[in-house]
């Protein structure tokens, strides 16, 4: 009886302890909740029993009825069917999954769109509740993606999954889709023989040339197929098949594409699932995940607050004498910062360059690199035209004297937050959009006016003497007009949108509150002097030994204890 009344109340039970007769009869059982303390193994008779006691509170929430361990256990019938599928090669995990879903059950997947901001750390730009994966799911999901953001990304990063390939497909028409190639390296071993793949010569010519971001595609299909035909690999499926889709995850294929060596693989998705982990679990409710959430979204926004403002208050230590350091340290986050002064500083002490001549207009270069650790040295093409500072280089990267601002991309730069944003917390009482826009443009000038003249006092005094000027202005107008300051009362209901007539005479108050038994005294605790202090005052007990007042007694008596020491000595 209290088994099903379990089951209906969503919770496990177990039989704690027992007791019997002389003749070994069970005369008395105590079934509790599965969570109520160390559980022990015993078994149960049969027998009817009357019910004397019975406690209904729980200190732990209850589970979902699909967590039971009742409901956990599978039916013969549903093993029947886990071994039929078996046969048409269906896994247990899939089999088990078709089963519910066949008989209405559902299971939520929370997949997360990742990008990268400005400091290099990954994001969350988007995130969405699907019951299942299948084409017109991830299509769904895409489409209402591109409805949020406006447009389609320049790159779209994921695994060999193939609903989540057409959808790609069928949706993002103009964005280029790129295989995690982390996902793609991790079925090598499954793919070759296990002599091969202890080969260590094997396995690090094969990940030199997937992994390198400098090799041309025309380079590497000619290395590929001298890899293949060494190691007798040319008619192994596999590689056949990756071969078919290079264009899809090997480097080189993405070279035209800006930033392409950002994101290889999935591991920044996979942070983030990381990360939302900690927020959020499986059996909560849709509104603690959305609550979850929130708090997980508040905590990266505050992360990049404060990486925005160490960025903007930091000082760097130059490297090279060039003024194409200083600028960057000027305009760059700290973490591209640190990656263009290594550049630059690589640029200046370890490349050789030769100069090759003028070719329509441009004056052309020849750049190596000096790094000895490579089996091959890489030259790039360098065309200059300096009057008009435009640079074209073979790697399609930047690298000059000065960095022209067509060549500073917004996204890397301090200040790329826009100002709307950054201030979205100060919002102002009247609900008018562009009345709150003025006040987040006025924030935004204000701050970077102080930026700008920091290190000037003469400019930083005049500042804030115009700003001491505008304020008295505006306060003479103000009570010229006759304008009364707004109450605590009157802001806090303009902002939650309430009109609530505030009484001239509050007559409810506090009460006051009586203190229980066992909340100690509303006094400090005094310190160890204070303590001290206070027990000298106190006039000492009389020692028996000596019959004197003194801060001793008849065991530590200095008379007695001397007296005890000769006579012993002696």
């Amino acid at each position: 009886m209290y088994s099903e009344y379990a089951e209906i109340g969503c919770f496990d039970v177990r039989l704690s302890t027992q007791s019997r007769f002389d003749n070994k009869i069970i005369k008395m059982k105590h079934v509790i909740c599965n969570r109520g303390g160390k559980q022990k193994k015993k078994s149960c008779d049969t027998l009817d029993y009357k019910v004397f006691q019975f406690d209904e509170l729980h200190n732990h929430p209850l589970e979902k009825r699909s967590d039971l361990k009742k409901m956990r256990q599978m039916s013969y019938s549903e093993k029947e069917f886990i071994v039929h599928a078996s046969t048409s090669k269906i896994g247990p995990t899939m089999a088990h999954k078709l089963r519910a879903s066949l008989r209405g059950g559902y299971e939520f997947v929370k997949p997360k769109f990742t990008s990268i901001d400005h400091h290099k750390k990954p994001v969350t730009v988007g995130s969405g509740l699907l019951s299942n994966e299948i084409i017109e799911s991830d299509s769904w999901l895409l489409k209402a993606f591109l409805k949020t953001h406006g447009k389609e990304p320049t790159l779209f990063l994921t695994d060999q999954d193939a609903a989540i390939k057409q959808a790609v497909e069928n949706v993002f028409r103009n964005s280029k889709h790129r295989l995690c190639m982390w996902h793609i390296m991790k079925k090598l071993k499954k793919k070759i023989s296990d002599d091969l793949f202890t080969n260590t010569d094997f396995r690090k010519r094969f990940s030199k040339l997937v992994w390198d971001n400098n090799m041309k595609p025309d380079v590497f299909e000619v290395k590929w197929g001298l890899l293949m035909k060494e190691f007798n690999l040319e008619d192994t499926r596999w590689f056949k098949d990756m071969f078919t889709i290079r264009d899809s995850w090997i480097p080189g294929y993405f070279s035209d594409i800006p930033m392409c060596g950002l994101m290889k693989t999935t591991s920044r998705s996979e942070s983030m699932n990381s990360f939302f982990n900690t927020y959020s679990e499986s059996g909560n409710l849709l509104l603690n995940f959305m609550m979850n959430y929130d708090i997980a979204i508040q905590k990266q926004r505050n992360t990049q607050r404060d990486l925005d403002r160490a960025s903007k208050k930091a000082s760097y230590k130059m490297q090279t004498p060039r003024e194409i350091e200083l600028q960057a340290s000027k305009v760059y986050t700290s973490t591209l910062f640190f990656e263009v002064q290594k550049e630059i500083y690589k640029a200046c002490f370890f490349c050789m360059y030769s100069y090759v001549g003028i070719e329509d207009g441009w004056e052309v270069y020849i750049i190596q690199p000096n790094n000895s650790k490579r089996d091959f040295k890489n030259e790039f093409k360098v065309e200059i035209k300096a009057e008009e500072k435009e640079i074209n280089c073979k790697c399609e990267h930047f690298k000059c004297m000065e960095i022209p601002e067509k060549y500073i991309l917004k996204r890397w730069r301090k200040d790329v937050i826009s100002r709307n944003y950054r201030f979205s917390s100060v919002q102002s009482d009247s609900g008018d959009y562009e009345n709150v826009k003025l006040v987040n443009d006025s924030y935004y000038s204000v701050e970077s006016c102080l930026d700008i003249i920091r290190d000037d006092k003469k400019k930083l005094a005049l500042f804030a003497e115009k700003q001491q000027m505008l304020l008295k202005e505006f306060e003479s107008d103000y009570i010229s007009t006759g304008l009364k300051s707004k109450t605590d009362g009157e802001v806090v209901c303009k902002l939650l949108g309430v009109i609530i007539p505030i009484p001239e005479e509050i007559n409810i108050h506090v009460p006051e509150v009586q203190s229980n038994k066992g909340s100690g005294i509303k006094k400090r605790i005094p310190c160890a002097g204070e303590v001290g202090y206070e027990n000298s005052k106190k006039e000492h007990r009389m020692c028996s030994g000596c019959g004197k007042r003194v801060p001793h007694n008849l065991r530590t008596c200095p008379e007695r204890v001397g007296a005890a020491k000769s006579a012993k000595d002696s």
